[in-house]
């Protein structure tokens, strides 16, 4: 039999001639064994010949287009066996010439992805061919926006091998603000029989992808960013300044003085004006908000002159420590007898604690703090507080509160006003 050359999935024919030597009638099955065995048909399978005649019988050679089917040479061989001699068996040879195909089948996964900055993708790629080549990746995209990374590079694969490789895409710069921007691109896998060139005969297939790159901050996020501004521009132009305000309108009223209503007695049951003897506050007189006050922080201060029956009030304004006592007093003056028709005092902060005012040895009222921002008390007849007695108030501070600038206190501070009319006696 002559030599053979087939090409996967493709046919080739040869033939086989037999001639009958012998001096009878005989008839011959023939066989294809070997390899070559599986897609292989000899036609017509079975022959009988007279003594001294010949026949040739068609080979038929159909090889799949398979990565089973190796390309190279393979021996084939058909097996004849006369059925009257069976002892006579022959099996004539030759070489089938298997021609090579390349093929690569490849596959991008997923084929869209999203990422801020770069994406993950993976190629999936086998050997359909039936000799070995060394896979390359090239990578194709309209501009210069994306960089690209395969790993392994440049795999080598037998046929009917497969592999799995990764593909990174990553773009120059992140989108910052704005809509996402699609990036299309393009992966062709090639192979190289002998790793040095490309082989044009390898089956190319081209795989189209696209990278989409998100913006780093969403639009919602902007929206939401300029709300808070606007919230935060309109605290500080229009609500800070009225809490402020309200809020030192508030400490301002607390100290004040209350005035007496006009016709009230004064301390020695006199009405003061012209008539009782009465005077205006000279610019050198000393009055009862110059005495000095006790207990560390607290003072007491004055309003001006005094002369007998006039109205007049002092102030205690107290500072303590958290955790601590301390006192303020007011002393009235020698040759002179306070009445008091009113006290206001202030816990503006909102401390907490416990205040105790007292008139000589003779104590007013007992507040906690916390009940009360303003309190005050009046009286219709006067209390009257001899010379040299005082006016005390004595604090114990649990707790500094917090004003309305927010934030809070390192001490507590409390004010105490007492008002009345201060006269003079003869002792």
């Amino acid at each position: 039999m002559p030599v053979v050359t087939v090409a996967p999935g493709g046919i080739a024919t040869t033939g086989l001639t037999l001639r009958n030597d012998s001096d009878i009638v005989e008839a011959y099955s023939l066989e294809v064994v070997g390899d070559c065995a599986a897609w292989t048909t000899v036609e017509p399978a079975r022959v009988s010949l007279y003594p001294g005649t010949s026949e040739t019988v068609t080979i038929r050679l159909e090889p799949p287009r398979s990565p089973e089917i190796r390309a190279g040479a393979m021996p084939l061989a058909v097996k004849v066996l006369p059925a009257e001699h069976p002892d006579a068996v022959r099996v004539p040879e030759t070489t089938v010439h298997i021609e090579e195909f390349h093929e690569l089948r490849t596959e991008l996964r997923p084929r869209r992805r999203r990422g801020w900055v770069r994406g993950r993708y993976r190629l999936a790629v086998r050997n359909e061919g039936n000799t070995a080549v060394r896979v390359g990746f090239t990578p194709g995209q309209a501009g210069e926006e994306l960089t690209f990374a395969f790993s392994p590079a440049g795999p080598k694969l037998e046929p009917g091998e497969s592999v799995e490789a990764g593909l990174r895409v990553r773009t120059g710069k992140p989108v910052w603000f704005g809509s996402p921007v699609v990036w299309p691109f393009t992966v062709d896998a090639a192979g190289d029989r002998d790793g040095s060139r490309p082989d044009e005969s390898v089956h190319r297939q081209p795989l189209d992808a696209e990278f989409v790159q998100i913006p780093v901050f969403p639009k919602w996020l902007l929206a939401l960013l300029a709300a808070l501004l606007a919230l935060l521009l309109a605290w500080f132009a229009l609500v800070r300044p009225s809490v402020r305000s309200a809020a030192k309108e508030a400490a301002k009223e607390a100290v004040q003085p209350r005035p007496t209503p006009a016709g009230e007695q004064g301390g020695n049951g006199q009405t003061p004006g012209p008539g009782s003897g009465g005077a205006s506050a000279s610019p050198g007189a000393r009055g009862p908000g110059q005495g000095s006050g006790a207990g560390g922080d607290g003072g007491a201060s004055g309003d001006g002159d005094t002369l007998d029956g006039q109205q007049s009030s002092a102030t205690i304004d107290l500072k303590t420590a958290g955790g601590q006592t301390r006192t303020g007093t007011y002393k009235v003056p020698e040759k002179s007898v306070f009445g008091v028709t009113d006290i206001v005092v202030a816990n503006f902060q909102g401390d907490e604690g416990v205040l105790t005012i007292t008139f000589g040895d003779r104590k007013i009222t007992t507040i906690a703090l916390e009940t009360f921002r303003n309190q005050d008390y009046h009286w219709v007849t006067p209390i009257k507080i001899p010379a040299n007695d005082t006016v005390t108030i004595e604090v114990t501070c649990a707790k500094p509160g917090t004003p309305a600038t927010g934030r809070r206190a390192q001490d507590c501070h409390e004010v105490l006003n007492v008002s009345g009319a201060l006269s003079r006696t003869n002792g």
